[in-house]
Formats: C-alpha cells, structure tokens, sequence
C-alpha cells in the first residue's frame, strides 16, 4: 500500500507538470485507471487523503489529497446498493476521525479551503448512499461535535464543525430537492428513487433536529454579532466579529436550503420570524441576501390549502416590512450622494426580487381560488402592495426595476381580462394606480443623463433597448384598459417638453429625447387613429384621384398631427445632441403622409436632413443611416416637392455622390481575395446607394419639363461616366491594384439605382405618359456594356451589370432591348456555376418587363441554358452547400420556364432551332414532376406541364371528335396528345400510389391540388378523346373498377377546376386510406 500511495503521489505530480513530455501522458493513464476502477481503489484513496504525519498534519501533499476526494466521489456517486459492512465502517470511522482532527482540534485545512468545500460535497454523496440503510445516526453524531464537552475553552458551538454541518445541509438539499441540479444531470431513475428516500427519511427522522440546530447556531452568532459590534474595537474582536458573521451567513443559506421541502410549521414559528427580521436588517450585506432569499423560498412554497399560504403571508407580513426596507435603503442612498454601492444595490434587487414572489403569490390567491373571502382579502393585500412595488419599479439602477415585472405583467393581466368582461369605467384605486405606474414608466423611458447612446458599450445599448421594449409592453396594457389615460400621458409629455424648449426653457437631452421618442411611437399607441392623412388630420373622406387636388391645411389636427406640428416647430432638430437628432429623422422619415397636410413642414424638415446635423454629419454611422431615412423621407413626399425645390436639394446633395472605395484591412492575407472583400465590405457605399437613388426621384421631379430634366440627370451622371471610363482604362493597363475594379463595380450599380429613383416603364403606356430621359439611360446603359465586355472576366462586375439593367430595364421598358443580345453575350462569355441561380431569375425579370421583346433573346438563349441545367441534374450531389445550391438552381430553372409560358413566349421551345430539345426538356420535366422527395419542384414542373397541355394539347380548330371524319392531331404540335396520355398521365399516376405521397403533408397536397389541375387541363383540351381515353384505356389498364372510373371521368369532364380540385383531393385521400386499411 505505501508503495502503490507514492506511486499515485508521483503521477500527480508528473500529470500537473506539462514539461515532463516523457512521462505526462503516461501518469494521466494512470490516473484515469484508478478513478475508472473505484470498487477497487476507494480504500487507497481514502488512505491518501486521510493519513496524517508523524509530526501532525496531512501526510500527503494538497494535490494528491484532492485526486484522492474526486475517486472517492466517483464511488460514492455510482453507488445505490448498501456497502459492505466492513467498508462502511472503515468509510464511517475514518471520516468521522478525520473530523475530530481537523475540524474539531485542527484548523479545518486553513492552508487549502477548496479542500473544505470538496470534502463536504464527499461526505453528502457518502451520506446519501448510506443514509437510509446504514447510518441513520449521521446528523446525531454530528451534532455531538457541534457542540464539545462543557469543560472545553471553546465557544458554545464549534465554528468549523458548524459550518460543515451546514455546507453537508446545502448539498444535501440540492442534491435531494433543486431541480435545476436535477435537470442538468442525466435522468437516472433509480438516483431519483435513492434521493426522494433520503428526502423523505430526513424530513420523518432529523428534519426537527436540523432545523433546530441550523436556527439555534444562527440565533447564538446573532447574539454575539450584537454583543461584539456594541464592544468592538480590537484587532481581535474584529477577526472574531468576521468569523461569526460567516456562520450566520452560511447558517441563513442553510436554512433557505430546505425550507421549501421540509414542513413549514417547523420553519415558520413565533421565534423565527423575529429572527429573520432582524437579520433582513442586519448590517452584513451577506446575511441580509441570505436572509431575502430565505424568506422568498418560504413565501413561495407550495401549500395544499390556500387558507394556509393566505395565513403563512399574514403572519409574515412581508408587505409592511419590504415597504419600510424601501424607503430605508432609498433614503440612505439619496443621502450617499452620487457614490454607488453595488452591494446595497444588489440588496435592492433581493427586496424587489421578494416582493416580486409575495405579489405573485397573492395574485394567485386573488385569482384562481372559489372562495371569495380568502380572494377579496388577497387581493386587499395585494392593493396595499402595489404602492412599493412602483418605487421600485421607479428605481434609477433597471436591474433593480426589471425585479417586478412579472408581478406587474400579472397585475395588469388581470385588469385586461376584467376589461373584456365589462365595459364600465374602472374604479379610482386602478385609475389612481394606472396613472402613477404611467408615471413611472415614462420616466424610466428616458435615458440616463450622464450616458451617451453614441458611444456605450452594445450590450448596455442592448439592455436599455430591451427595456423600452419592457416598458412599451407595460403601456400597451395600460392602453388596453384605458386608451385616452394612455394617449393623454403621452401627447401631455411630449407636447409639454417641445413648447418649453420652443420657449427657450433649457430641456436636458434625456427629456428631449424621450419627447420626441413618443412622437415616434404615438402612430402604434394611438389605435383610434386612422390611416395615411387621416392619422394626421380631421378631414372628409377624399378619393383617391382628388387627393393631390385636396388642399388639407384647412381641416384642423389630430391628436397626433399637433404633435408632430409642434415637433417641428420647437426647431428641437438643432438641438445639440446626436441621439436627439437621430430620433428627430426617424420620426420625421415615418411619418410622411403628414408632410402631405402641412406643406410648410417640409423645408425645414429638409433642412434639418441636408445640413451638417443629418447629410453632411462628420460622423459617418450617422451619415449612413440618414442617407436611408432621407431617401424614405424624400421618397414618401416626392409628389409634394416643387421642381426648383427639387433642383436645390441636388445642388445640396451632389458632393455626396461621388464614389469612394474603401478598402478593408484583411484578416488572413494568404486567404482572403481583396477584391472579394472589398465587395463584400463595401463602407459606406451600400447607404450611398439610397443617395443616388434619391437623386433618381428628385430628377423625376422634373418630368413635366423635358429639357430641364434632361440637363439634370446628364449633370449627375456624366461625372459617373467620365470616372467610369477612368477606372476601365486603368483595368486595362494589366495592374494588380483592385480600386479600379472596384470603382467599376460601385458606379454600375450607382447608375442602376438613379434610374430605379425612377417610376417603372407601364405596360400598356397610358395616354398622355411622360417618360424618362431615354437618351441619357441609352448613354448609360452603352457605357455599361462596354465595361462588361472589357471586364466580363470579372464576376463583380458582371453581378454588378446585372443588378444595373434589371433596374434601367424597368424604367426604360422595351426601350433598351437593343443591349439585351450584348448583354447576354458577355454575361454568359464567363460563368460560375453560383451566379446560374441570379441569372435565371435576372431573365425572369426581363420578361416580365419585356415581355414578347424577350422572343428573340429566349430563342438563342434556351437551348444552351436546357443543356446545361442538365448537365448540372446529372451530376451527383456532394455536400451540404451542393445540395442546397442544386435546390436553388432547380427552383430557379423551374420558375424561369413558367414564366415563359406564363409570357406567351412558348413558341421559342418549339421554333427551328430549340425543336429538337422540346421532348428532351419535357422528359427533364416528367423526371422533376415524380421526384417526392423535392415536392416545391414538383408542384412547379406539374404547372409547367398543365401549361404545355392548354397550349399545344388543344384540338385543332377544324378537328372533330374522334368517332368523326377528322384526324386527331394537337393544335400545331402533331404527337404531342400521345406524349400527354403515354407519358405524362400515368407519371401523375405513378406520384399518387408512391407510399411517400402523404396527404397530411402540406406540401405533398399542394402537389396533389397541382396533379388535379393538370389532369383537368388535359380533360379541357382534348374534350370528349379524353374522357375515352381514361374510361376506356387507361383506367381499365390501373384495374379500376367501371363504377368508380366512370364516376372519376364523369366529375373530370363537368367539374370547374377548383371543385374538381377539391373532388380529387378527398377522392385520393379516400383511396389511399382504403389501400392501408
């Protein structure tokens, strides 16, 4: 044994030191073995941490002390069956003696505390798995070293054993009874079974005993804590003093431990409750915490009979005591001046977190008992309550104010459902509480002073967010009960606080702020309001057409049109504070129907955007989110912009729209592409987008004079065009700098978003419609090709040239399809398989602008762009990014192909050149309708296939019905009816008998709604050849009964497609149920 101890001791020393390379993994194995094979090596263990020194002391050094507890626990925690008796009493007797020596005569291992917490955690998992069976005297012999022999010098109750004592109680109670302890572990039934045992001997056998001895030790330290501070002074009475101190400390922990699983008569009684009390006052932060928790555990514990809990709240009365806490701890830190005690702060919280559990649990009594005596007493407690409850919620720290909002989310629960069931006024007292709670949430909405939201920490930005979030929940609810309450509060406030800085009064920035926040969010708190300018002002309803003719500056305000006048009019936008500013333009940029009633808000409002506080802001996070809430405001107004208005609003924002590249420090230089990066990181450039944009609309302003229009928008884009083509011929010249590529990218989508500023080329043209500048999109889009076939090596550039013509094609209409073939050219001259997905729906934007212009453009375009999606079908999927981009790309391929056929462009796939591909494509088609395990693309190649029926499954006009003199061909694709019936129909077959086809998912419906509406465009195609053709051939061949295959052609036949729809869908529900059953 002594051997194989020095061997441990060796290997920990080795396994602790990572420079014995040699050696360290060698021990660690070692190590690994002995604590894997415990049944065997707990005795060594139990030497190792045990065995004391010839000289006294430990024999063993602190590490091998603490490996040795660790085996011990595995032992100890893996066991549910009872010891042998012999190991239990060498376990018992060693431990006990460990305890005399070191805890009773020693210094409790004074030099390595940790050790104390590990052996306590040892000893409970030694006590819970011999408690029951084995030593059932364990808190008996304990407390006999507690307290020692009467002729012993010590004080009345030994301080180490004491504390140990109540260290093995705390583990205990988690162990046996926290369920968050629980939940984190394994389930383990027979280790549930083992502790709710122990639970239940300690609660019929030492429960008394424990709380008897845990309450007298803290009432004797309780005394001498009075004695010492009132004859204090020394060196020594100060270390005694600390000493105490912790054993109530610990004491009071212990007993909130198992107050919530032990009877509550043996912890509530006429000596307790005084006792808690004076410590809930107690000068020791950490007896005070201990002493809140304990009383929430108790106030929250779960009573059969409500009498009880509504009895154990009033013996407490906990109300009147945390009232006067309160307004204690509130005064002493008014007193304190600026100085913040975070203990006493956290002893606020503990106050709020206890009053938070008493209202709850009188809510409970008040709400869901049948007995109206105890509810009506609950709910007078809980009245009497809620006074406080608001000053805390009215706490400047907000983790002390956030303490009950569960409580008040409750409270106000309960007047919400009382609203819905009676319309009456609400009494004074709720009247009376709703209006101080208002209070107090509008002061807690504003910001601290002494913050600067422009430059905290995001997590403290985060925080205050969150809980303006809590508090517009609150006001919600308020609002719910009483609207007008509500609405007054706010307009009151924000009215108030924008005429006195209009007077000149000095308005601190929080106040202003919040003001102008109320504003903002008087849209969502005013629901009787109404909509666009009716929100803003009392006019008569006014068609739309009359609107623009409709002078509304004569109809007087809402409620919320005088806050936003008077937003406007206090000139707060010059205050001299960021964060007030900001929130100035996000409201202004919401509320733009406003500016339609009240014209002369506009230039100041517009002012305010365009000069160094918002635009020109040397601050470039705020430039980059006013450029946004510019365009949105410049956008929602832009038919309220006079054209010299418009002109000098260019003139004021045309330094802002020259392009800067901005290049960003990499990470990783050897992995990372500069060029990528810089696309991807683009600054500032993504918000100067909306700036050009907006120059697009301000330019529109000017439709009415052609010229002038012209000479504008040439004056924002020929810079654009002359830096353009500086940057390509830079590309040209072979260097490796990535700015000009970059240039490059940024000015092609510059230009595509002046001219999305622009209104969309309609379709037809009405009479009287003024266009765009063609000439000048011609110039631009020109320019553009030439970068693009220059450049078409360059991905960027090529994404860049896509996302410009989607938007120049939609201003310009069919006026630009000239560029289309050299557009397509040189998209396709290089090509990634990633950019197939943007490009199929790029042609889909196309034709929906194009329409028919596309024929051309699709003829040349389609048969390569089927041979490669085929291509791509055929290759095997590897990896999770190939499959979702196969899935992408199909999705793509198929919504491009139905929007041709949607189109009318169907012709392409059967002209001279595509022909020959047509049957491939549609045998791709049947391939993706039977797929089951892609039911989107299933659903989409289903709709491409009833598409192809209605367009050459037609009969031919001079056709007759089979039976007559005509030859039965498909209107202008002869063969194409037997593709449908030889082919097609029993594909859609084929997909309703697949057992993957399960009506009960969603997307497995919609494709069977799809089938239905196929096989019911091939029934109105093809007319009476059809129905013979399902009665006579094909049915029969499927086995289908006569009964049933008539009644199935005869519903197909008379049926409109949405009834038939629904036949079909129950019909092969019924079907497939019959087939399981």
């Amino acid at each position: 044994m002594p051997q194989d101890l020095d061997q441990v001791v060796r290997a920990i020393s080795i396994a602790s030191d990572p420079s014995q390379v040699s050696l360290h993994q060698e021990a660690l194995a070692y190590l690994s073995t002995i604590q894997q094979n415990t049944n065997s090596t707990w005795s060594l263990a139990l030497t190792l941490f045990v065995d004391q020194a010839p000289e006294g002391g430990r024999k063993y050094p602190t590490q091998a002390r603490f490996f040795a507890l660790r085996v011990l626990d595995e032992f100890f925690d893996n066991r549910f069956e009872p010891l042998d008796d012999e190991s239990f009493r060498t376990l018992q007797q060693s431990l006990i003696s460990y305890i005399q020596s070191e805890y009773l005569y020693g210094s409790a291992e004074s030099t390595a505390p940790f050790l104390r917490n590990k052996f306590s955690h040892t000893l409970t998992l030694f006590f819970l798995c011999t408690y029951v069976e084995q030593w059932s005297t364990f808190f008996t012999d304990l407390f006999v070293l507690i307290r020692p022999a009467e002729s012993s010098s010590q004080p009345t109750y030994n301080r180490h054993i004491s504390l140990l004592f109540f260290h093995i109680v705390l583990e205990i109670s988690g162990e046996v009874a926290d369920n968050m302890i629980k939940s984190a572990r394994t389930y383990n039934a027979v280790r549930n079974t083992r502790d709710a045992r122990v639970r239940d001997a300690v609660r019929e056998h030492d429960a008394a005993r424990i709380n008897e001895a845990v309450l007298t030790i803290v009432a004797d330290g309780a005394e001498r804590m009075s004695r010492l501070r009132k004859n204090g002074g020394s060196s020594e009475s100060e270390r005694e003093l600390d000493g105490v101190v912790e054993v109530v400390d610990w004491g009071i922990r212990t007993f909130g431990s198992y107050v919530g699983w032990i009877d509550i008569n043996l912890t509530v009684t006429p000596t307790t409750v005084p006792l808690l009390f004076t410590l809930l006052s107690d000068t020791s932060l950490p007896i005070r915490l201990a002493t809140s928790l304990a009383l929430l555990r108790i106030v929250s514990k779960g009573l059969k009979e409500p009498e009880d809990k509504l009895q154990l709240i009033k013996v407490l009365s906990l109300g009147q005591v945390i009232d006067a806490l309160e307004t204690t701890t509130r005064t002493q830190r008014n007193a304190s001046g600026s100085e913040t005690d975070e203990g006493e702060e956290s002893y606020r919280e503990a106050l709020g977190r206890l009053l938070n559990v008493l209202g709850l649990e009188l809510a409970k009594l008040a709400d869901e008992h049948a007995n109206e005596e105890i509810s009506s007493e609950a709910s007078g407690m809980l009245t009497h309550i809620l006074p406080v409850m608001l000053q805390f919620m009215a706490d400047e720290y907000d983790d002390t104010c956030s303490t009950i909002f569960p409580l008040l989310s409750n409270i106000l629960s309960g007047y919400k459902r009382s609203r819905k069931i009676s319309s009456d006024p609400i009494d004074d007292s709720k009247r009376s509480f709703l209006v101080s709670l208002l209070k107090v949430i509008l002061q807690k909405m504003k910001w601290d002073e002494d913050s600067d939201p422009e430059d905290i920490d995001d997590d403290d930005k985060a925080a205050f967010e969150g809980l303006r979030k809590d508090l517009r929940t609150f006001m919600d609810s308020v609002l719910m009960v009483d609207q007008d309450l509500v609405t007054d509060a706010v307009r009151t406030l924000a009215l108030n606080t924008l005429s006195a800085y209009r007077s000149g009064v000095s308005v601190k920035w929080h106040d202003a702020e919040l003001a102008i926040y109320l504003v903002y969010i008087f849209g969502e708190i005013n629901k009787s309001g109404g909509k666009g300018r009716a929100a803003f002002c009392q006019a008569p309803m006014v068609v739309k057409e009359k609107r623009k003719e409709t002078d509304y500056s004569e109809y007087p305000l809402t409620h919320h049109g005088d806050m936003l006048m008077a937003l406007v009019q206090s000139g707060i936008s010059r205050y001299p504070n960021r964060t007030v500013v900001m929130q100035f333009f996000e409201t202004a940029a919401r509320y733009g129907d406003f500016f339609k009633i009240r014209k002369e808000c506009i230039l100041p409002t517009l002012e305010a955007f365009v000069d160094p506080r918002g635009l020109h802001n040397p601050d470039s996070a705020v430039r980059a989110r006013v450029f946004y809430l510019f365009h949105r405001f410049i956008k929602d107004g832009r038919n309220d912009i006079p054209p010299d208005l418009a002109v000098n609003l260019i003139e004021g924002i045309r330094d802002l729209l020259v392009i800067q590249v901005e290049l960003p420090e990499l990470d990783d230089p050897e992995q990372q592409d500069l060029l990528t990066e810089a696309i991807n990181n683009p600054g500032m450039f993504d918000a100067q987008l909306y700036m050009f944009e907006t120059a697009g609309i301000l330019v529109n302003v000017l439709f009415r004079s052609k010229e002038q229009q012209t000479s504008l928008l040439l004056s924002i884009v020929k810079p654009l065009l002359d830096d353009l083509s500086v940057n390509l011929q830079a590309t040209t010249k072979g260097t490796q700098d990535v700015v000009p590529i970059v240039k490059v990218h940024h000015i092609i989508m510059a230009l595509g978003n002046i001219a999305k500023g622009f209104p969309d080329w309609p379709s037809p043209v009405p009479e009287g419609w003024i266009g765009p500048p063609l000439d000048v999109f011609g110039q631009v889009g020109q320019a553009i090709i030439v970068c693009l076939e220059a450049m078409n090596v360059f991905k960027v550039v090529r994404d860049a040239t896509r996302f410009a013509f989607a938007r120049i094609i939609a201003t310009t209409g069919p006026n630009v399809t000239h560029f289309i073939p050299p557009l397509m050219v040189n998209l396709l001259a290089h090509f990634e398989p990633s950019e197939l997905v943007d490009f199929m729906n790029f042609i889909g934007l196309l034709i929906h602008k194009l329409q028919t212009e596309m024929f051309d453009v699709l003829d040349e375009l389609i048969g390569p762009l089927n041979a490669h999606i085929t291509d791509l079908f055929s290759q095997p999927v590897t990896g999770t990014d190939d499959a979702v981009t196969h899935v992408d790309t199909k999705k793509a391929y198929l919504a491009l192909l139905n929007s041709i056929m949607s189109s009318k462009l169907h012709g392409i796939f059967i002209s001279d050149r595509n022909k020959a591909g047509f049957e491939p494509m549609l045998e791709s088609m049947q391939s993706l309708a039977e797929n089951l395990s892609d039911p989107s693309s299933q659903k989409a190649a289903f709709t491409f296939l009833s598409r192809c029926v209605s367009v050459w499954g037609q009969l031919a006009p001079n056709q007759t019905a089979p039976n007559g003199d005509g030859t039965s061909q498909s209107h202008g694709l002869p063969g194409f009816e037997r593709f449908v019936y030889e082919r097609l129909v029993p594909a859609a077959f084929r997909v309703l008998s697949a057992p993957q086809c399960n009506l009960k998912d969603p997307q497995i419906l919609v494709v069977v709604h799809e089938i239905a509406n196929f096989l019911h465009s091939v029934s109105t195609a093809r007319n009476q050849e059809a129905s013979d053709f399902f009665i006579s051939v094909f049915l029969p061949s499927q086995n289908w009964p006569p009964g049933t295959a008539m009644e199935f052609t005869t519903k197909l036949r008379d049926l409109d497609t949405k009834n038939f729809r629904k036949y079909f869908t129950e019909f092969v529900r019924s079907s497939r149920s019959q087939l399981t059953s």
